[in-house]
């Protein structure tokens, strides 16, 4: 049984570069994967197909050591802010037995709606499966 609010993400042999560990910008698709991921599992459903949906509106990664192919990620989220229409996520990414994260990601989403953009309130199907991540710490994860 995996701890909450977590994520596992499988590496692949593209993500490392030519020196031979994952790139820098793999990162920020695993924060992207592990955020998305899990609201889809935890809810129960296509979250695409919600009435508004959550549009990456910052990124940040503070990076500690490498990642390697092909040794599973595991993703560690936290909710350091759950406001009306956003939710500022903290992420660790985790690889192999050392139990300090490898990076570090902060990843806010903005709740919009239709093809206008128009910011709009986390469903509540979200707004459910995050309220149990939620932590006042930095470096929850």
């Amino acid at each position: 049984m995996s701890r909450p609010g977590t994520y596992t993400i499988t590496t692949r042999w593209e993500d490392e570069d030519v020196y031979g560990h994952v790139n820098n910008v793999k990162y920020y698709s695993y924060f992207d994967t592990a955020v998305n991921g899990y609201l889809i599992r935890e809810t129960g459903v296509d979250i695409r197909r919600l009435p508004a949906y959550g549009i990456v509106a910052e990124t940040s990664c503070q990076f500690k050591r490498e990642l390697r192919f092909p040794l599973d990620v595991e993703a560690r989220l936290a909710v350091t802010k759950l406001g009306t229409s956003s939710v500022v996520y903290e992420i660790g990414l985790y690889q192999g037995e050392d139990p300090k994260p490898a990076a570090i990601g902060r990843f806010v989403h903005v709740y919009v709606t239709g093809e206008d953009r128009t910011v709009t309130p986390l469903p509540d199907e979200i707004r459910a499966v995050l309220e149990p991540l939620v932590t006042t710490l930095t470096s929850a994860v």
